[in-house]
């Protein structure tokens, strides 16, 4: 089965002893398309370092939970790094209302700096949003915010044409949240979160999302689905996820959707490239 990883943060300390080796169980799994995502200037910068070392594609942003701590010069910074070859995505942004590491309003504008950039630049946003157990404030504020930025209207065409202007990383949410979502045009990436209890709603929304906007990740180091040992990384007593993982979720989104693993495979390669790779070949 063709395989994609749309999120893994190999630049992360939990790759720093055995990063080559995880390349090559990347490559034997069959990956042929993997995103470096960035959460801060520091880490964009390794991003970006990594990917043209490696041939991968790199995204370059600001997380949540770094959004009060950002400085301008940080900023400035992740806009420069944007316009690198390897940058394919601006994020990972968006919004975390359950961990709250930094305050509501900091979120908000550094999401929106986020959408500007992405509208700039014709790179889609990349977008993280988690609401507290029970509840989706998170999900309706995003929404709103792509709404009033232009995202599924005249701007959002102007600046994307008929590729997705963003990815919903890691979904998580309500079944009508993730419907919003893809009327705006969004692509929606499932990863280890499905398994988990509470997010059950995943299914369906798998279930609803056009193939040429279906995408797979597994938010390496984090989200481990069931089955990755513990203790099978250098100085990693838990259950470290890597890209070789991604069949796990994608065995459960062939049997979400009930088709055949070659179709699945072929779709979302094509899917990844329409999503993010098409800028590089105009």
């Amino acid at each position: 089965m063709r395989l994609i990883d749309s999120h893994a943060h190999l630049q992360a300390d939990a790759f720093a002893a055995d990063l080559l080796e995880v390349m090559a169980a990347t490559r034997a799994a069959g990956i042929e398309r993997l995103l470096v995502p960035g959460w801060d200037a520091v880490s964009s910068a390794a991003a970006v370092r990594l990917a043209a070392t490696h041939a991968l594609d790199a995204a370059v942003g600001i997380h949540p939970h770094d959004a009060s701590s950002a400085t301008d010069i940080d900023w400035t910074a992740i806009v420069q790094l944007a316009a690198a070859p390897e940058v394919v995505a601006i994020g990972e942004t968006g919004l975390d209302f359950d961990r709250m590491h930094s305050p509501q309003e900091a979120q908000l504008a550094n999401l929106r700096r986020h959408l500007r950039l992405a509208l700039d630049t014709g790179k889609p946003a990349i977008l993280h949003c988690r609401s507290a157990a029970g509840q989706r404030d998170a999900q309706d504020a995003l929404i709103s915010e792509l709404r009033a930025a232009g995202f599924g209207g005249a701007a959002g065409v102007a600046a994307f044409g008929n590729h997705p202007p963003a990815v919903l990383h890691s979904f998580s949410g309500p079944v009508d949240y993730g419907i919003a979502a893809l009327e705006m045009g969004l692509a929606i990436a499932f990863g280890g979160l499905v398994f988990r209890r509470g997010e059950e709603a995943s299914a369906e929304v798998a279930r609803l999302v056009p193939g040429e906007r279906l995408l797979i990740e597994t938010d390496s180091p984090y989200l481990a689905p069931p089955g990755v040992p513990r203790g099978s990384a250098p100085g990693f007593s838990g259950r470290r996820n890597s890209p070789q993982w991604v069949r796990i979720t994608a065995e459960w989104l062939c049997e979400q959707r009930g088709d055949a693993a070659d179709r699945i495979g072929d779709g979302l390669v094509a899917a990844y490239d329409a999503t993010f790779r098409h800028h590089s070949a105009s």
